[in-house]
C-alpha cells in the first residue's frame, strides 16, 4: 500500500512521469479491523524504531463515565452502530467512535457502593431494592458520607433504564488498530439520545 501522488495524474488530467521508485516512508498498511474476542494483540515496528500495537482482539476496555468522574475496566458485549459504515457494525468491528454495548455491571457495584443505592432495578422491585440496602449493616460514618453524598446525586432515567437492561451503550475513543486498546467513555444526555433515536432507525 502506497500513500505517495507520483502515480496519480494531475489536476488538468495529465500523466506524470514518475521519476522516483517507491519509499518506505510512504507506505500504508492494512487495517486491523479489531474484533471482540480474547485479547490478540500484535506489535508493528514503525519509523523511527517506534512501535504500535495492532489489536486484532479485543473484549475488554476502560470505560470512563463522565458525569460521575470514575473509570472502570469492563467487557465489551457487541458493536451496534457505526457513524461512518454500516458494514463496520455487520462485521463488528472495534474502531474509534463506533457505538458499542458494554456489561454495566463494575458501574453499578461502583454506584451501590458511593452512594448506597441500587441502580438498574425494575420498577416493581424498587421497594424490595431499597429495603435490603437499608438493612445492610454500615458503621455511622458511612451512613452520614451516603446521607451527604445523596444530596447531590442524579441519574438519568436513559442511563438506570440501560442498566436494568444489562446493556451500556458507550462509544469508543481510543484506536485500537493503533494503541491495542478499546477504551471510550458512557454515553449520557444528549449524546445518549441521539444514539438511542439512531438505533431506532436503524431497526425500523
Amino acid at each position: 500500500i502506497s500513500r505517495d501522488s507520483r502515480h496519480k495524474r494531475r489536476a488538468t488530467g495529465g500523466k506524470k512521469a514518475n521519476l522516483k521508485k517507491k519509499r518506505l516512508y510512504e507506505s500504508g498498511r492494512p487495517p486491523a479491523m479489531t474484533k471482540i474476542g480474547a485479547t490478540r494483540v500484535h506489535t508493528v515496528r514503525v519509523r523511527g524504531g517506534n512501535e504500535k500495537f495492532r489489536a486484532m482482539r479485543l473484549d475488554t476496555g476502560n470505560f470512563s463515565w463522565g458525569t460521575e468522574v470514575t473509570t472502570r475496566k469492563t467487557r465489551i458485549l457487541d458493536v451496534v452502530y457505526n457513524a461512518s459504515n454500516n458494514e463496520l457494525v455487520r462485521t463488528k468491528a472495534l474502531v474509534k467512535n463506533a457505538i458499542v454495548q458494554v456489561d454495566p455491571t463494575p458501574f453499578k457495584a461502583w454506584y451501590e457502593q458511593h452512594y448506597g443505592v441500587k441502580v438498574g432495578v425494575k420498577k416493581a422491585q424498587k421497594k424490595a431494592a431499597a429495603e435490603e440496602m437499608a438493612e445492610k449493616k454500615v458503621s455511622n460514618h458511612v451512613q452520614r458520607t451516603h446521607a451527604e453524598r445523596q444530596k447531590t446525586r442524579t441519574l438519568d432515567p436513559a442511563l438506570d433504564e440501560a442498566f436494568a437492561s444489562g446493556r451500556l451503550l458507550c462509544c469508543v475513543s481510543s484506536r485500537p488498530g493503533q494503541s491495542g486498546r478499546c477504551d471510550g467513555y458512557v454515553l449520557e444526555g444528549k449524546e445518549l439520545e441521539f444514539y438511542t433515536r439512531q438505533l431506532k432507525k436503524r431497526k425500523q
